[in-house]
């Protein structure tokens, strides 16, 4: 048989492939109506949701002043120690000197969700707004699911400010908001604790330093008042927004048994936490549950999945706790602090 003569295929050409307009994250929304919060998932496989944080960061910061939160899901975050290295990307400095909060334990700035009772809820608020200074993101991770429950509702502050009845939005801009906190022996956390010393001149100068007044009374107990916005002007977007914490401080907050406990052993001004308008004078009970009314609102609640990382801009967005069934682990990474010095205040 002959033999055909074989074809000569000519050299090889490899063809270029354009990546220059590939992304390696895709985004979507949790409900199509709803902003808050923009979901941004993986759209390819081994994606380092650290390194693309790094590098992303204008980017970030973009999409929170737009919703107001971010949900990054699908990433394989697997423990706090993988938490805490994208929540170093998202922000240029983890803050690791709170207080109130325990530490994780497993990471150096991370710490665990606020210690309160499972089958209560944890009402809406902006992290640390009743101080002199404040995270302006907050990151939280899902370590473990809770059984039943736990969701975390977060809502939009600028939608709270604008749903806001107009003569209580004028008060709440015009006289602010006085937050007053008694420390007595055997009622909510020491202030030696609180303020790390036993040393009451160190105590004076914290609070001085703070901005914060103090006065001691009886043989050990201490009362400390800070004046703090009720609303903001956010200082990058410029929007107005309800930016406070006069929901876990008032006592009209409280379960009604829990309320009139208190306020059978405490005269207002001794309870061991409230708040008041900036001049010192009673937040209606009707303002109060009109507040809530708007929050519960526009709250928006999503289950948590494990390996589930949420970002927001906490001057744009309240978050809360819905009450759970345990196990349930969230922990915390607070980030890029702001003070109020330069905050714009309404």
């Amino acid at each position: 048989m002959a033999t055909l003569p074989r074809k000569s295929m000519g050299p090889i050409r490899r063809k270029a492939v354009d990546l220059s307009n590939f992304n390696p994250v895709r985004e979507s929304l949790l409900q199509e109506d709803q902003p808050l919060p923009l979901i941004i998932q993986p759209a390819a496989d081994q994606v380092d949701l650290s390194d693309w944080a790094r590098n992303n960061r204008d980017f970030i910061e973009s999409k929170l002043y737009k919703h107001g939160g971010i949900l990054f899901r699908g990433f394989n975050l697997s423990n706090a120690a993988d938490f805490e290295r994208v929540a170093s990307s998202i922000c240029e400095d983890l803050f690791s000197e709170y207080g109130d909060l325990p530490r994780e334990g497993v990471a150096g700035r991370v710490y665990t969700s606020t210690p309160y009772p499972e089958d209560k809820c944890i009402l809406y608020h902006n992290e640390s707004s009743h101080m002199s200074s404040w995270p302006s993101k907050i990151n939280f991770f899902c370590v473990t699911v809770a059984k039943e429950g736990g969701a975390t509702p977060i809502v939009d502050c600028r939608k709270v400010f604008q749903q806001l009845d107009p003569l209580v939005r004028e008060k709440f801009e015009q006289l602010g908001l006085l937050y007053v906190r008694n420390f007595s022996d055997g009622l909510d956390v020491s202030w030696q604790r609180f303020f790390s010393t036993d040393d009451r001149a160190l105590v004076e100068e914290s609070c001085k330093k703070a901005g914060m007044t103090c006065e001691w009374h009886g043989k050990d107990d201490l009362r400390v008042s800070q004046r703090c916005q009720a609303i903001l002007v956010h200082p990058k977007t410029g929007e107005k927004t309800f930016f406070n914490q006069v929901q876990l401080h008032h006592v009209h907050c409280l379960d009604p048994e829990v309320r009139q406990s208190l306020l059978s052993i405490f005269k207002r001004e001794d309870l061991p936490r409230h708040v008041y308008y900036g001049d010192g004078s009673p937040i209606e009970d009707e303002v109060m549950d009109h507040v809530g009314e708007i929050y519960e609102r526009n709250a928006v609640r999503f289950q948590w999945r494990q390996g589930d990382l949420v970002c927001l801009d906490n001057m744009l967005v309240a978050h809360a706790r819905d009450s759970y069934v345990p196990p349930r682990k969230i922990v915390v990474a607070l980030g890029d602090m702001f003070h109020a010095h330069q905050a714009s205040a309404v």
